[in-house]
């Protein structure tokens, strides 16, 4: 088989795809243009991104747009209309609509009444809108993936591009988990300096090939935090689980880091049915 065009090449050539629509979001994403950054011809290339990757560039493109605004929504106080040229919408209205349709709400009711709210209301009780904290011992789980430096928003880079390498290499299955781990507290480190790690569980008795790292996460008593919603919720959930439930509850944060394990899969669920345990490790 001609190495040029073997399934590892165009799995090669589409995360080089992945990595420059992150990089580009707030600007225009030319087809042709990404066509040029996968070395594919135009006529073919987007018919082979859209078999590998089980959606179209403008979905991709309108889901990572949308996943940007939300945090931005829930954590920042910049206006609508600057968040919307920062995440490539030409106006408030064409965001409004996209924003809309994806999350039932507008920008300005989300930002307001989303998910965040519930963990920042003063009485932080978010078991009376469904959200409890269970112990558990969670198996370790062997994983491979790579590393992220910058805002835990953007880890999804890492993990697209985690995907394309491990498929590329026959170790994605049906039943592979998606995780990730966070080193740093976002409240006291510089956002350039966090540093995360993006992880897909690796078939027994396989391995990875750089770059991909293998590392391990869990294998501990985890107090766990399942959170329904888009991931933009989850630094309000942390701070209560951290300054409210974990204060209270008796128990000791064990020496290693938080992670967490994304339990379906954003390209095909809407946001606010994603569910992610958020999982602390603690002091058996």
């Amino acid at each position: 088989m001609n190495r040029a065009h073997d399934w590892l090449d165009y799995q090669e050539r589409l995360a080089r795809v992945t990595a420059y629509i992150h990089d580009h979001l707030e600007g225009e994403l030319d087809l042709h243009r990404l066509a040029e950054v996968a070395h594919l011809s135009p006529h073919h290339w987007h018919r082979v991104y859209h078999a590998l990757h089980g959606e179209t560039i403008a979905a991709t493109v309108r889901r990572l747009r949308l996943h940007r605004a939300s945090g931005y929504l829930a954590n920042t106080t910049q206006p609508v209309s600057e968040l919307a040229r920062r995440c490539g919408y030409p106006n408030v209205q064409s965001f409004t609509r996209a924003f809309r349709a994806a999350y039932g709400v507008s920008p300005t009711q989300y930002r307001q009444h989303g998910g965040h709210a519930v963990f920042q209301a003063p009485e932080a009780r978010p078991q009376a809108a469904g959200y409890e904290v269970t112990l558990r011992v969670i198996p370790p789980v062997r994983l491979a993936g790579l590393p992220h430096r910058g805002s835990y928003m953007l880890v999804g880079r890492a993990f697209e591009t985690a995907f394309a390498r491990m498929a590329a290499q026959g170790l994605m299955r049906d039943d592979t988990r998606w995780m990730a781990v966070y080193d740093d507290d976002p409240f006291a480190v510089p956002e350039s300096q966090l540093c995360s790690r993006a992880g897909l569980s690796l078939p027994a008795g396989s391995e990875a090939l750089a770059p991909l790292q293998t590392f391990e996460l869990g294998g501990s008593l985890c107090a766990v935090l399942r959170h329904r919603g888009p991931y933009a919720t989850m630094r309000a959930a942390y701070q209560w689980l951290y300054g409210h439930w974990l204060v209270r509850s008796g128990h000791e944060a064990a020496h290693l880091p938080v992670f967490e394990e994304y339990l379906n899969n954003p390209r095909h669920t809407a946001p606010a049915d994603l569910l992610t345990d958020i999982c602390l490790p603690l002091v058996g």
